[in-house]
Order: structure tokens, then C-alpha cells, then sequence
């Protein structure tokens, strides 16, 4: 697949070595000297006057006193302590970026002098203004009330090392298969400190994120992993599709070898020590606090960047080296989050592969949801094959939210057909429907607004080529159910089909695909 290529990768086999000898503030190398120029921290040397001057004249306070400077190289910058050093320490955590470029195995020892206070505002100005609270209970627009003084008392506390993070709350979501899931609601000092974290992380891994890598990453979408998948589908002699979900895996990462994995390119103890204090901070259930011994909390903001982390470095390069030593024909990879797709030539390939994952997956605290995991034949000669033997259709598989199928175009050419689950549409069809009878009431003009709302962000992300009759269907029951809560709302129904039709045109937005085809913008964003 054309973005599995992007970088390079290798596997880790051991823990790196513990910092040596050499005080804080520069970043560590298996080849320091050839590195010299490449570490985190800036060069700051502050100019003060000459003593010389002191000694000769017998002023000892020559720049206190307001006399001239003694002449000498006061003047002057500090020299920096290589050549290469000054443009790098200049540019912060551009520096920080190139170096971590440069070098793949390079760690780092000053990254927390880069959490400054107005890294602090920045990260407070980009959280959600309308987030849940935490067990703080400090809202948004209560914390932007000396907002400065906050930010500076916080900073002071992060850097003298007096900074708690503070147990999550535990909030209970449904999720579409009628299950819950258990959310993490951070303090909002919490989730200003992770942000800021976050900014300063993404330097280093984004340089070390593969390319088959799009969950929670700068620049990426769901989408882009959707027209990465349908173009190496396309594209590639993919015969055979696995579908694998890891089960519970936020709940499920492992501190300790969380903790290793960041070491291989973190030496600074004290965004280790930050990172350990979230990862056992914990939650309140029922006003009391229980301590986390494993897992990362979903809905906390460093959440995200941890699992991408670890899938990182527990599958993504293990991946990567498997169908580079191992694999017979092509390859093909996308993981966004936990769910991963892969693609094969062979069955035997296919099922060597997915041994090879569970066991992967088993060192590292980790399993297979077996009951989201499947194997199907999929692909371009899928359904002949299949006819062949006198078996049905070819299976179909879902990710991010669609339904893939087998299918082929007007002129009798291969295509990957994407359709809206079933089941999730389904359910927004009912909590839409919900809805409009507790607003039956409202005035028209309200809920043709809440309701334009609603179908458009729908179809911002769900109207893709191919899917616009499922869509349309989900409209005309979306319609029908306005009409009968507005019909709902007195004793005598009147709400003819001509005055209704001319509400929904009104407030319904039109059908039309939101989105260019998969090949057009994966190779518009490749090339």
C-alpha cells in the first residue's frame, strides 16, 4: 500500500539503556558525537559584562553604577557550543522535530522546560468550552477568570514538581451495540497539562508513527484510513481481508511496558514521572477513589497519543517487519486505534499472520476480540471464486463506521462499495425520532433548525460516493417521523404531504456526496 512505505522501521528488543552520566539538558545518543547538534534542549548562555574591566579600573560595579561597559566581547552573542547547534537550538520544538528526525533512536532528557505558560494558554484555548467537568468541577469559563495567575501558579507547580494529577470521573456511555462504555472525565488543570504534553510528544512520534498508522494523529482522518483501505484494495492482489479489534485495549495497556516504550526516545524523568501520575491517578466510582493499576482512561486527552504509542511499538513495527521477512505477495495495512485492517494474497499467509498477531499481542498484556475479529475472502476475484465453488456472495466486513461490499461499476469493473451500518443508522434514526416528539411543541422553525443540524453533520461524514441511497432512505424516515410528532401535536391532525413537503425542503439539507472518491484524494495527498 503506497502510505505503509513512508517510513522506515524496526524492531525494539530491549529497553534502552538507563541515562548516563552527564547531567540534564541534553539529549542522548548511541553516537553522541555524531549527534551532537541534534539535542532538545536550547543554549541559553545570559551576557553579562567583563571583569576584566572591574580588575584594571578598580570599579567594581561599573554596570550597576550606570557607567559604560568595559570594552571586550560583552557585546556579542554567546557562542553556541557547536556550529550546528545555534539554528537548532533557536527554533524550540522545531528543533525538537528536526533532531528527532534525524535520528530514530535518539532520546531526549529537556522536554518539560518546554511546557512554558504560554504553551499552557494555548493548550487551555484549544480544549472544548462545553466539556463535562471533572471532579474538580471547575468548568471552562471558570478557570478563564484570571486565567494568567492560574496558568503561572500551575506552571510554578509542574516545574518545582508539586503538581497532582487528580482522579477521573467515571461516566457511562451507550455504545451502538447496546452496551456502555466507561469514560474518564479529567480535571481541567489535568487536561490543560496533557494537552501541552500532547503538543510537545507529537514532535518526537509523529517522526516515528508508521504510515499505516491514522488514529488520533495531525493531518489524519477517518477518512484518509477509509481511501487508504479502498485503494489498496484496488490496487494490490488482495484476496483475503482480516478484520481485528483488540478487546478492551485501553482498559488493557500495561504500565510498566507503557513506561518502557516511552523510554526508548524519553530520558527525561520528569515527563516520565508526569505520564506515570495520569496513568495511576484512577477514578471516583461511588465518592471513592480506586487506584488504576493498568489501562489509560478513555476520554482523557494524553489517552490517545499513549495508545498510539503502544501499538507502536507492541504491533505497528512488528507488522512491518512480519510481511517484510515473511509475507509471499503484497501486503497491506491500516490501524486506526484499535481496529486494524490487513489485507492478503493467500489464505495460508492470512491465518500464519494472525497466529503470529495473537502471540505478538499475548507478550504484551493484549488479545483479540474474538467475536470482531473475522477472516473473509474479499477482494477483486472474491465473488468468481466463490461462484465457482457454489458458495454465496462474498462476505462483508465493517470499519469506521461502513459497511465494505464487494461490487463492481456500471462497465463491469471491481469496486469496494461502502454502506452506512445498519445497525448505527438504525439507531440515529430512533434517538432522531426521540427526539422530535419531546420537541413536538417547539415552534417549527426551532427543530427544522436542530433537526438541519443534526442530518448535516450526519452527512458530513457518512455521504461518500456509493452511499447516497441508504442515506436517502434514512431521510425519508427521518421526514416521516417530524411529520408525525408535528401531527402529535393537537387533537386534530392537519398536516397535509404538500405543506409538510415544503417544511422539509425548507429545512432538510440536500443529498449530494460530501466527499471526492478514495483514489482522488489518497493520491492527491500522496504525490
Amino acid at each position: 500500500m503506497p502510505g505503509s512505505e513512508l517510513h522506515a522501521s524496526w524492531e525494539i528488543s530491549s529497553v534502552p539503556e538507563p541515562r548516563g552520566a552527564g547531567g540534564t539538558g541534553k539529549a542522548q545518543s548511541h553516537n553522541p558525537v555524531a549527534h551532537a547538534g541534534e539535542k532538545s534542549d536550547t543554549c541559553v548562555v545570559p551576557e553579562k559584562p567583563s571583569n576584566k574591566g572591574a580588575r584594571q579600573s578598580g570599579d567594581p560595579a561599573e554596570m550597576v553604577e550606570g557607567r559604560r561597559v568595559a570594552k571586550g566581547n560583552v557585546s556579542k552573542n554567546p557562542a553556541p557550543r557547536t556550529p550546528s547547534r545555534a539554528k537548532v537550538a533557536s527554533m524550540g520544538l522545531e528543533g525538537v522535530r528536526i533532531a528527532a528526525k534525524r535520528d530514530k533512536k535518539l532520546r531526549f532528557t529537556a522536554l518539560l522546560h518546554h511546557i512554558t505558560p504560554t504553551l499552557l494558554i494555548e493548550s487551555f484555548y484549544a480544549l472544548r468550552q462545553d466539556a463535562a467537568v471533572g471532579v474538580d468541577g471547575v468548568t471552562w469559563q471558570d478557570y478563564e477568570e484570571g486565567l494568567h495567575e492560574r496558568v503561572q501558579a500551575l506552571h510554578r507547580q509542574i516545574h518545582v514538581g508539586g503538581y497532582r494529577a487528580k482522579p477521573s470521573r467515571r461516566v457511562l456511555i451507550p455504545k451502538a451495540d447496546g452496551k456502555q462504555r466507561a469514560l474518564g472525565i479529567a480535571s481541567l488543570e489535568d487536561k490543560i497539562v496533557q494537552q501541552a504534553a500532547v503538543t510537545v510528544l507529537n514532535t518526537i512520534y509523529e517522526e516515528d508513527f508508521l504510515g499505516f498508522s491514522y488514529g488520533f494523529r495531525q493531518g489524519r482522518s477517518q477518512h484518509n484510513a477509509l481511501d487508504a483501505l479502498m485503494v489498496g484494495i484496488k490496487s494490490r492482489h488482495v484476496n483475503w481481508i482480516l478484520d481485528a479489534d483488540i478487546a478492551a485495549f485501553f482498559d488493557e495497556i500495561d504500565h510498566d511496558w507503557m513506561l518502557k516504550f516511552l523510554e526508548h526516545r524519553i530520558a527525561d524523568q520528569r515527563i516520565l514521572r508526569l505520564i506515570g501520575k495520569w496513568l495511576k491517578a484512577g477514578v471516583i466510582e461511588d465518592g471513592v477513589r480506586v487506584g488504576a493499576t493498568k489501562g489509560t482512561p478513555q476520554g482523557a486527552v494524553i489517552s490517545p497519543l499513549l495508545a498510539n504509542i503502544y501499538l507502536h511499538y507492541a504491533l505497528d513495527q512488528w507488522t512491518q517487519q512480519w510481511r517484510q521477512r515473511h509475507a509471499r505477495g503484497q501486503v497491506i495495512a491500516v490501524r486506526y486505534a484499535d481496529d486494524s485492517v490487513f489485507g492478503f494474497k493467500s489464505e495460508a499467509k492470512a491465518r500464519q499472520f494472525l497466529a503470529a498477531m495473537q502471540d505478538r499481542l499475548a507478550k504484551f498484556g493484549l488479545t483479540l476480540h474474538a467475536k470482531k475479529t473475522r477472516l473473509i475472502e474479499f477482494g477483486r476475484f472474491a465473488a468468481s471464486t466463490r461462484k465457482r465453488r457454489g458458495q454465496d456472495k462474498p462476505e462483508t466486513f465493517d470499519f469506521l463506521g461502513f459497511t465494505h461490499c464487494c461490487s463492481t461499476t456500471r462497465a463491469g469493473l471491481f469496486q469496494v462499495r461502502r454502506l452506512t451500518v445498519k445497525k448505527r443508522m438504525r439507531t440515529k434514526i430512533a434517538e432522531i425520532r426521540a427526539e422530535l416528539m419531546r420537541r413536538r411543541h417547539q415552534p417549527i422553525a426551532v427543530v427544522g433548525q436542530w433537526l438541519n443540524r443534526v442530518v448535516r453533520g450526519y452527512l458530513n461524514y457518512h455521504a461518500v460516493p456509493g452511499n447516497l441511497y441508504r442515506l436517502g432512505s434514512m431521510c425519508k424516515d427521518i421526514r416521516r417521523a417530524w411529520r408525525h410528532s408535528l401531527m402529535r401535536r393537537s387533537q386534530k391532525p392537519k398536516m397535509p404531504w404538500t405543506r409538510f413537503s415544503r417544511i422539509a425542503q425548507r429545512f432538510m439539507p440536500p443529498m449530494r456526496n460530501m466527499h471526492p472518491y478514495p483514489e482522488d484524494r489518497f493520491y492527491a495527498s500522496h504525490t
